[in-house]
């Protein structure tokens, strides 16, 4: 539904290594730049643009592969300085296989990446 994203930064050449190693472990590249904007491809698309920008924060949510990516996002971006905002785990007021982390990047935003595990759910998952 969305073709690409914005994500407004205060300090762009950090935020652009955060972002390339937070979002490798879901399979993303930084595969374009043009002056302070980097684009992160995830094998199909150019879908998010991290640019230098008065920031508003916001809510980014990234859909993962597997509980295991989930948490290798978390950790990373623990690691590389974020703060915890929602660590991995089930959230059964969501929906009852939506595993799900959240984090608090350095400029605010609340950055999430979800697994929606039909098995746990007891349904059939998308087609």
């Amino acid at each position: 539904m969305i073709a690409h994203a914005h994500l407004h930064v205060s300090d762009y050449e950090a935020s652009k290594a955060f972002y390339t190693k937070v979002l490798a472990t879901l399979g993303y590249t930084n595969n374009m730049e043009f002056g302070q904007a980097a684009g992160f491809f995830d094998g199909k698309n150019t879908d998010l643009w991290v640019l230098k920008e008065d920031v508003v924060p916001t809510h980014l949510a990234f859909e993962a592969k597997s509980k295991e990516e989930v948490r290798a996002f978390y950790e990373t971006a623990l690691a590389e300085g974020a703060t915890d905002n929602g660590g991995p785990g089930y959230r059964e007021d969501y929906w009852a296989g939506y595993y799900a982390a959240f984090f608090i990047d350095p400029d605010g935003h609340n950055i999430e990446a979800a697994y929606w595990d039909y098995e746990k759910a007891g349904e059939i998952g998308p087609e």
